[in-house]
């Protein structure tokens, strides 16, 4: 690997962190409890996973030019995994088996404010 691509690995790397954090902050503000960053399961990593109520919701932070592309940059095999290892996480912790698990989608582009899109790929 060269050093230079190195180095943009290591950029994007930052720029995902610091979007996470937006994103978790963004949640906060909206009353949801952030449960964890970046949990891994043998399923797959869950970007956020944070509750509200009884909806356990899995949060894919996505930083694109727009909103569509940060939609269409999750695949329905990306989307299943998610599910998955939600339902992994969830079955492992009691007090979140009876939630119901959301897909939600924080969209992040350079200039706007982020987006909160609750249950993004509704069905899909």
């Amino acid at each position: 690997m060269t050093s230079a691509r190195s180095r943009r690995g290591g950029l994007a790397r930052i720029s995902g962190r610091r979007g996470e954090v937006l994103a978790a902050l963004l949640l906060m503000l909206k009353g949801y409890r952030v449960l964890g960053f970046r949990l891994a399961s043998p399923q797959g990593e869950i970007d956020l996973l944070a509750i509200k109520g009884g909806v356990l919701a899995v949060v894919e932070v996505k930083q694109r030019t727009t909103l569509e592309t940060a939609l269409e940059a999750v695949k329905p095999r990306q989307r299943e995994r998610l599910r998955r290892a939600a339902a992994s996480i969830a079955a492992g912790r009691p007090a979140l088996k009876a939630a119901t698990i959301r897909l939600d989608l924080i969209a992040l582009a350079p200039g706007r404010l982020p987006r909160h899109i609750p249950d993004a790929w509704r069905g899909g």
